[in-house]
């Protein structure tokens, strides 16, 4: 049967519209059921303790619960091939921080290519790691810690993570910028390390300043510097260490991303209410109370920091001939 040209053409634009009435309705409708958070940390640390609060809130706002799931190992990569491979529903999301961006150029063969496998939903705080030293170290201002570290080359003795954290590599810059040479002592996980500076055991630890904000404000840490751009809210009277070092930024960059090829409409909506959460002076409090600062923006914003962050630590990275274990 031959169908008259406007009937066939009203079902033609019916058919055309079907996709994209479908992708907004499954949209709408998402989340279906509880969604996994994953994180590449073990529980308690500053990532796990903000991947938490994030999980929560989104509970609150979109009526399902996003259950914090830590799968620990591999730098982080264990977490991330997990969601990458995981269904593109939105259903499972993986808690991203600088170990994402560092282990592009760190792992020589990884599965996956971080940046075009996953689905950037959204930045979300933007928090200085804290240059802190023992007490017992002699310098006391980052100026007079620049001019010991000169002075005593291979002496000094600086705590990370392990091969490849942020907290290395946020060193490994120090060392290329300021033109010292501190030397390198990975412990197994950043709780290890901060006990191992507390202990007197290395002297330098480059530690996300929640986790080491109360032995600072204890007087049983001493902070030289904070290393994002501008000074830190939370320690006013702390030099950026930029300000000594020129061109010296290492924030640690926290987001959500998804499964490549997630709906549209389902990283829209996530993206939407992510930074309505960030916009509450209820989550503004409670960040910068940890010494991080909200930063949002829209997917493509992320995908271009991803982009960037991988650039600029690749370069340290091959400075720093950094390998992993």
């Amino acid at each position: 049967m031959k169908l008259p040209r406007r009937t066939f053409l009203h079902l033609a634009a019916g058919a055309a519209a079907l996709p994209f009435i479908s992708r907004r309705a499954e949209a709408q409708a998402y989340p279906t059921h509880p969604v996994r958070i994953i994180v590449g940390f073990a529980p308690g640390g500053s990532t796990d303790i903000l991947a938490r609060l994030m999980g929560q809130w989104l509970s609150e706002r979109l009526g399902q619960q996003f259950v914090i799931e830590n799968r620990a190992g591999a730098g982080t990569n264990i977490a991330t091939e997990l969601v990458i491979n995981s269904p593109p529903d939105g259903h499972t999301l993986l808690f991203t921080t600088g170990a994402n961006f560092i282990n592009a150029t760190l792992y020589q063969n990884l599965k996956f290519n971080f940046a075009n496998d996953t689905a950037p939903i959204s930045l979300l705080t933007a928090e200085p790691n804290a240059m802190v030293v023992h007490p017992s170290v002699p310098a006391k201002s980052l100026a007079e810690f620049i001019a010991y570290a000169r002075a005593n080359p291979g002496k000094v003795t600086m705590a990370s993570g392990g091969n490849g954290a942020p907290s290395h590599i946020s060193g490994e810059m120090f060392n290329m910028l300021a033109g010292v040479k501190m030397i390198h002592v990975p412990y197994r996980g950043a709780g290890p390390a901060l006990t191992g500076v507390l202990g007197g055991q290395a002297q330098v630890y480059f530690s996300p300043l929640s986790a080491t904000i109360g032995y600072i404000r204890q007087d049983q840490l001493r902070v030289l510097g904070v290393t994002t751009e501008k000074r830190s809210g939370a320690l006013p009277d702390i030099p950026a260490i930029g300000e000594l070092v020129p061109g010296y930024e290492a924030s640690q960059l926290y987001g959500v991303v998804a499964a490549k090829n997630t709906p549209a409409g389902i990283i829209d909506k996530l993206n939407k209410e992510i930074n309505a959460i960030l916009a509450t002076p209820a989550a503004k409090a409670r960040l910068a109370d940890l010494g991080t600062v909200p930063v949002g923006g829209s997917a493509a914003d992320f995908s271009k920091a991803i982009a960037a962050e991988t650039e600029k630590w690749g370069k340290v990275v091959k400075f720093s001939g950094a390998k992993v274990d």
